[in-house]
């Protein structure tokens, strides 16, 4: 594959900007923000990179109908079901869960969107995409499936190109990047990403779901995506120390907001007034947090949190909040 080989969907650059007021309130490290939250496709997030690449390959094969899966307020989807109404492509989106009585956030979203949806109640991480495949073609229909989270190599080559943009964004000299880290494909892109440009700042990802595919470890897959990667991009293989994985601030489990999440996105909004999400970047914002209180970061650090976006789930989460 080619880095060049991709649709314009998104805003780019997306802006790269410090957080002072937070940086002196904690005293150090120096801290930043990448805002993927302002990708610009149907309120943004990480997802419109990697769709750039993965609906380039839908296209070059004819499809006339994409396909994805996620949870009742998954950001990827509503990403997808935009993408696709940009590119005129049918969509088609399974969700875990119920249909429930009232629609906000995202769901709200996918439904403006034109998306059409598929409840699939305890699967929420596509295992129901195989058979609506068999439905659709035997309709006729020329299906291309968008992987949970567009977590494979044409994904994560979305997030190894947003490194790229990075570097050319800034001079600045990152110590730590940090991250929400859940179906792999941006953590995977990032150290490609990283290995490709000569960056020796330190990526670690902030795990967020405990939920494990029963035949291999997160970081496995985490790994076995970034080597993908690697070899597409001809540099050298990654080993399993090279993937930094923080599973210490897990919550009460996906989706569950706690007082961690709770005090990480009114810290961000009142210092910085920029709005995190309750399932993933607030969660790893209070992992971030948390290592900053702990010391885990020199005072001289200069760390970046990487926002991938979701703040449109923040309407569904209201009475947690």
């Amino acid at each position: 594959m080619s880095l060049e080989n991709r649709l314009e969907l998104a805003t780019l650059p997306t802006p790269l900007q410090p957080m002072q007021n937070l940086s002196d309130k904690l005293g150090g490290p120096e801290l930043w923000i990448k805002r993927d939250d302002l990708t610009g496709l149907a309120l943004g997030g990480n997802k419109t990179r990697k769709l750039e690449y993965m609906l380039f390959e839908a296209l070059q094969q004819g499809a006339d109908c994409i396909i994805t899966a996620g949870a009742i307020q998954s950001n990827h989807c509503r990403q997808t079901a935009a993408a696709a109404a940009m590119l005129e492509l049918e969509c088609h989106l399974v969700l875990g869960g119920h249909e429930p009585g009232s629609c906000n956030g995202n769901l709200l979203l996918d439904k403006l969107l034109g998306a059409q949806i598929h409840w699939a109640g305890d699967h929420r991480k596509g295992e129901d995409i195989p058979l609506l495949v068999e439905k659709l073609q035997a309709q006729g229909k020329k299906p291309y499936v968008v992987p949970y989270g567009g977590s494979n190599l044409l994904g994560a080559l979305g997030y190894a190109n947003a490194v790229l943009e990075l570097v050319k964004q800034s001079e600045t000299r990152f110590t730590h990047i940090v991250f929400a880290s859940a179906s792999g494909g941006t953590h995977a892109g990032i150290l490609a990403g990283a290995r490709l440009v000569g960056l020796t700042a330190q990526v670690l990802g902030i795990r967020i779901d405990k939920l494990d595919a029963p035949d291999q470890p997160f970081a496995d897959k985490v790994l076995k995506l970034a080597n993908e990667v690697a070899a597409d991009l001809a540099l050298e293989a990654f080993s399993k120390e090279d993937v930094l994985l923080s599973e210490d601030y897990l919550g009460g489990g996906y989706a569950v907001i706690g007082d961690a999440e709770r005090q990480a996105i009114t810290t961000l909004a009142k210092n910085e007034a920029i709005l995190l999400d309750p399932v993933y970047t607030g969660r790893a914002m209070a992992g971030l947090l948390d290592l900053i209180n702990k010391g885990y970061f020199h005072a001289d650090d200069k760390v970046l949190f990487w926002h991938t976006g979701g703040a449109p789930a923040l309407f569904a989460y209201a009475d947690a909040l």
